[in-house]
């Protein structure tokens, strides 16, 4: 898969809009599948709904019965192979995830999407060395991998190497965003960096209507400790380019460092209304906003107000950190309210469900807690968080039967949480004392003083 950067070429005190890998759509598993059992289909196709709800080990599970009805078709051993490094990458079980995918290779030693696989896999464990002869195989089917390697001559301090490659790819294909922000970098980890900013003023002397070179100075001056001079470009920038949203990144926590309140705001309100700032780049602006106004209480800022529908669209995680920080300020309605309206946009947000049902338990929306928990454990049936709060809901519901089954149930998700595990049988107690069964209420309790005893023992 391979990677597609997303680079903005700024890094503006702590904002770093990073590169993101954006996989191509995979292809189903199954298409890939030759004739196989009734018992290899029910396995793997179990083994592929476990992943799909993010249950890896339950997928690894199944993925061993479906080898095993596999028989003697290397095959489907092979997509079996296949699957296991994925869940295993998933898992960070990297040196079991890579010798899965060799296996896939031995099999088939072209075969794009495991070579794709496997150097994900590489990336995510920082393994670049391994990476790069991978990716010099993968550029005889793609040459757009060639900047990839680039990347990756950078990451294992190849610096030579990775500049000669830019430079050919310059040549070949003209200059990018990426590749200028990259070449940058390397100037400044090899100590070059006044050679690198005398390039850009020299390129910005030749175009001075090109937004890109000015960011990159703006980079480059910020990552020295200059800001005076780094904001002396930002405003030469937005001179001449009067309708740039990108500076604002930077103009932003420039005035906020100057204390210009009012044009610091100006400049987020640009952020979060752009058509050209990426999500992950506006979330981390408001993230380092909200963390301002916690640390300057005496400032009125009115939060709502900044917030747009294009901040939003499609971006629960803006959701998830307006609750978190308005729960911060104790101020648990306006909590609930971002919290809920993220679910809606997305219900599979695990961080969303597990807040809004603490915050529902502790204002008493008890019924709230029940229709949510259930919710979440159709696509989270392995977090024992939502079996628990389920039954904390239906006890103080004295709904004592249903508080029983779902504890119950959830026990059987609990691995080495003994402080949880105290929690359900907290919970299993006040069930069955609900219930007037005091022998079980004597059983469950003394679960709960062994509990108690052994995590007072590990906590000191």
């Amino acid at each position: 898969m391979k990677i597609k950067y997303i680079f903005l070429g700024l890094l503006f005190f702590g904002i770093l809009c990073i590169p993101k890998r954006m996989s191509a759509q995979d292809k189903s598993p199954a298409d890939d599948l030759g004739n196989v059992s009734d018992d290899f289909q029910v396995h793997f196709f179990e083994a592929l709904k476990q992943k799909g709800i993010e249950n890896y080990e339950l997928a690894l599970k199944a993925l061993d019965k479906a080898e095993i009805a596999a028989n003697d078709n290397q095959e489907n051993k092979a997509v079996v192979s296949f699957e296991k490094g994925k869940n295993l990458t998933a898992l960070k079980r990297f040196e079991e995830a890579e010798k899965n995918y060799n296996l896939v290779l031995e099999w088939s030693p072209n075969k794009l999407d495991v070579l794709e696989a496997l150097y994900d896999m590489y990336y995510d464990a920082n393994n670049y060395t391994a990476a790069i002869p991978l990716v010099k195989k993968l550029i005889l089917q793609d040459t757009d991998y060639r900047e990839d390697l680039a990347n990756l001559y950078h990451r294992t301090h190849q610096y030579n190497k990775a500049l000669q490659l830019l430079d050919e790819l310059d040549k070949e294909w003209g200059e990018s965003t990426y590749r200028n922000a990259l070449r940058t970098q390397i100037h400044r980890v090899t100590g070059n960096t006044e050679k690198a900013i005398n390039n850009l003023e020299e390129k910005i002397t030749k175009n001075p209507k090109d937004e890109q070179e000015y960011l990159n100075l703006i980079y480059l001056y910020s990552d020295q400790g200059n800001t005076t001079k780094a904001f002396d470009t930002a405003k030469k920038l937005i001179k001449q380019q009067p309708k740039s949203q990108l500076v604002h990144l930077a103009l932003y926590k420039f005035y906020l460092d100057d204390g210009d309140l009012q044009e610091a705001i100006k400049s987020i309100q640009v952020i979060f209304s752009s058509n050209l700032i990426e999500h992950k780049s506006k979330n981390a602006v408001l993230e380092d906003f909200l963390l301002f106004t916690k640390n300057n209480a005496a400032i009125s800022i009115e939060i709502d107000g900044l917030i747009t529908d294009k901040l939003t669209q499609d971006n629960s995680q803006v959701f998830l950190l307006l609750g978190d920080y308005y729960l911060s300020e104790s101020n648990k309605e306006k909590a609930l309210y971002y919290y809920k309206n993220g679910i809606d946009l997305d219900p599979n947000h695990y961080e969303l469900i597990k807040n809004t049902l603490l915050l529902q338990i502790e204002v008493e929306e008890y019924e709230d807690t029940i229709v949510l928990s259930n919710n979440g454990l159709e696509i989270f049936p392995a977090q024992p968080l939502l079996y628990l709060v389920n039954g904390v809901a239906n006890n103080k519901l004295k709904k004592a039967d249903q508080a029983i089954e779902i504890l119950e149930m959830g026990l059987d998700y609990l691995f080495d949480d003994s402080k949880m595990e105290c929690n359900f049988y907290q919970q299993l107690t006040i069930s069955h004392t609900l219930k007037g069964d005091l022998k079980k209420v004597k059983m469950y309790q003394k679960k709960v003083n062994q509990l108690s005893i052994s995590n007072q023992k590990n906590d000191d």
